[in-house]
């Protein structure tokens, strides 16, 4: 049976208006921009990817000249981020969902190929989709995962065009499945961050944390889109890079972008597991492991650009993502970009945190200790120490 969002979405969306000569580019942040969830709410033992797409914005079947794909695209996360011109050489970022996007290879060269990145496709060595023990064999299908997926590989590509990239797709949302596909990730030659798009309710990591515990490897892990709600597994483990989300816009100053809190990005306490060593100074106020440590875009009202041809309750073609979906990938590919993952990843930032971008002001919702939902200088729990200046936080 196939999962259900939980914000069902219009089977119409609202039309584009198309005025000759002008293109449409990445939608403003608004108040108004409405956006809907595409995985159901997960049972116990499972997860949820954390996408959520724009149904205010129509898909977009096929660009043409005066008309482009609306989000932000390569350009402009890797100007936000300082990344242009940076390399990973060859190195292997994983993505880990559950189900099968069956055009996922297909959808990424029409996307690569509209933002003229290289082509990144099996042909080539660069691209590989394999099941949760490695096999060639495919899960079932699911619209909302193949959306995700296509939301994570789109940008993975975004942030590091020259990293190769492994699709491993788990054959359900439990832990156990998703947990099994992060080992054959792990296992697998060349792969240095792993990115995991989802998430479930706080757990220990005495459940589930041996799939995520390896050292060397960066692991990446989304907070999740409902704002302040307390640990979120796996970003609640100890072992992952717990990663929020902000709303970026353009500005004036030198950067050329700024950043505020998202109001959904996930923030919280692990009720179970421990505090990472190197987030002792950082006044995180929480007794066990807090979230997030670092953050990328993922207000869907600032929305990135992403292909996905597998039809979704009535959506497919050029879409606009957000969640913390969209930044989890962003921060593994930067992990890539830096090469330099080894012990437990997730210390880099605290030891680097001057070459990260702080973000200072927004909120996500009402909390007992107000860094946990409030930004402010230094760490808070809905973008952690703030966002890539480059690679070298990593």
């Amino acid at each position: 049976m196939r999962s259900r969002p939980i914000v069902m979405i219009a089977a119409a969306a609202a039309s584009l208006v198309l005025l000759p000569g002008v293109a449409v580019s990445a939608p403003a942040a608004s108040a108004h921009a409405r956006s809907a969830r595409v995985c159901a709410t997960p049972a116990v033992g499972f997860a949820s990817c954390h996408a959520l797409i724009r149904t205010d914005v129509a898909p977009l079947a096929k660009p043409g000249p005066n008309v482009t794909p609306q989000g932000y695209g390569p350009t402009d996360i890797q100007s936000a981020y300082n990344l242009a011109g940076a390399s990973a050489a060859g190195r292997t970022v994983a993505i880990v969902d559950a189900y099968d996007d069956p055009t996922a290879e297909a959808d990424l060269k029409v996307y690569r190929a509209q933002f003229g990145l290289p082509e990144c496709t099996t042909a080539n060595r660069c691209f590989k989709k394999v099941n949760q023990t490695g096999g060639t064999k495919a899960p079932r299908v699911n619209g909302g995962w193949a959306q995700e997926i296509s939301l994570d590989l789109d940008m993975v590509s975004a942030a590091c065009p020259s990293c190769h990239i492994l699709l491993v797709e788990a054959s359900s949302a439990s832990f156990a499945n998703l947990g099994t596909a992060v080992n054959t990730a792990a296992r697998a030659a060349g792969v240095v961050a792993i990115s995991n798009s989802y998430g479930g309710g706080d757990a220990a990591d005495t459940t589930y944390g041996s799939y995520y515990n390896h050292p060397g490897i960066a692991i990446t892990a989304s907070t999740g889109d409902s704002g302040y709600q307390g640990g979120s597994f796996p970003a609640s483990s100890s072992y992952v890079t717990a990663v929020g989300g902000t709303s970026l816009t353009r500005s004036a100053t030198t950067r050329g972008w700024s950043e505020s809190v998202w109001s959904g990005a996930g923030s919280g306490c692990s009720a179970y597991n421990i505090k990472l060593d190197a987030a002792a100074t950082s006044d995180t106020g929480c007794a066990k492991r807090a979230m997030a440590d670092v953050s990328a875009v993922a207000d869907p009202a600032t929305g990135v650009a992403v292909y996905d041809s597998t039809a979704y309750q009535g959506f497919s073609g050029w879409m606009v993502f957000g969640g913390t979906s969209a930044s989890a990938p962003i921060i593994g590919a930067v992990y890539a970009l830096s090469g330099n993952t080894a012990g437990y990843a997730n210390a880099l930032p605290y030891q680097n945190s001057a070459a990260l971008n702080d973000v200072t002001t927004g909120s996500n919702g009402s909390c007992p200790t107000i860094q946990w939902c409030t930004a402010r200088a230094g760490w808070d729990g809905p973008t952690g120490l703030g966002t890539p200046n480059g690679a070298a936080a990593f």
